[in-house]
């Protein structure tokens, strides 16, 4: 039976594999397309079910059509579904959009807050929709608890859990504050690119030492190599 990793190798392994993520993804960053606060927030809201290749190609014209809170609140809600349409559950979108804009009006003058506590009060946005905007339009560091980040932490063996705050709460104790939203990057990058959902390319992996899955897809690096996805993904 082999031997529990003790809770210092089990930081250090993670840590490695962070410094190795940055080695291999050295631009990695949010692959939606923003300027601003509010169009980040928007364009994560519409990220629900749906790649950021698909959002980016729907917010050039919503964006200039919608350039503040009180734009998105008065909007004419079947001309918001049609723009939004094929980013799909439209309608629930819409919902949430229509619903924070007014929120921001009422409570923040307009403007995104830049609190983790206020932002999860906005309806459609929940920590991990919260956390993408803090870290990426404020600066704080903050982890994106999405499908691929639950994923590959469970493949490296860090955790068991399945609740995204436990999940976030216990990745924060392994990886420095500081680095918090680039490694949520890393790690997105790495789910859509190497460690996929349904077949893995271990052989192609450059955490193959440090991963206790490996072998959950193909070893052999040739047969993995053809599994790589190179994108585009924004």
């Amino acid at each position: 039976m082999p031997q529990k990793e003790s809770r210092l190798a089990l930081v250090r392994r993670a840590r490695r594999i962070n410094r190795i993520l940055a080695e291999t993804y050295p631009d990695a960053h949010c692959e939606l397309d923003f300027a601003n606060p509010l169009e980040l927030l928007v364009a994560t809201i519409l990220s629900a079910q749906c790649t950021d290749k698909r959002v980016n190609m729907v917010t050039p014209v919503l964006f200039a059509k919608y350039r503040t809170a009180a734009d998105y609140a008065a909007a004419d809600r079947e001309e918001l579904e049609e723009i939004i349409k094929s980013t799909g559950f439209f309608r629930a979108k819409t919902n949430s959009i229509m619903g924070m804009a007014q929120t921001l009006c009422d409570r923040y003058g307009g403007e995104v807050p830049g609190k983790l506590k206020d932002l999860v009060t906005l309806p459609g946005v929940g920590r991990k929709t919260a956390n993408v905007v803090l870290g990426n339009a404020f600066g704080v560091p903050g982890l994106t608890v999405d499908t691929h980040f639950q994923r590959l932490t469970r493949r490296f063996g860090w955790l068991d859990e399945t609740d995204p705050v436990k999940i976030e709460h216990e990745v924060g104790t392994l990886i420095p504050k500081a680095q918090w939203t680039v490694f949520s990057h890393r790690i997105i990058w790495h789910g859509r690119r190497i460690c996929n959902a349904r077949k893995p390319a271990c052989g192609a992996c450059p955490l193959t030492a440090l991963c206790p899955s490996y072998g959950t897809g193909p070893t052999d690096p040739d047969e993995a190599r053809k599994l790589v996805k190179t994108g585009p993904f924004s």
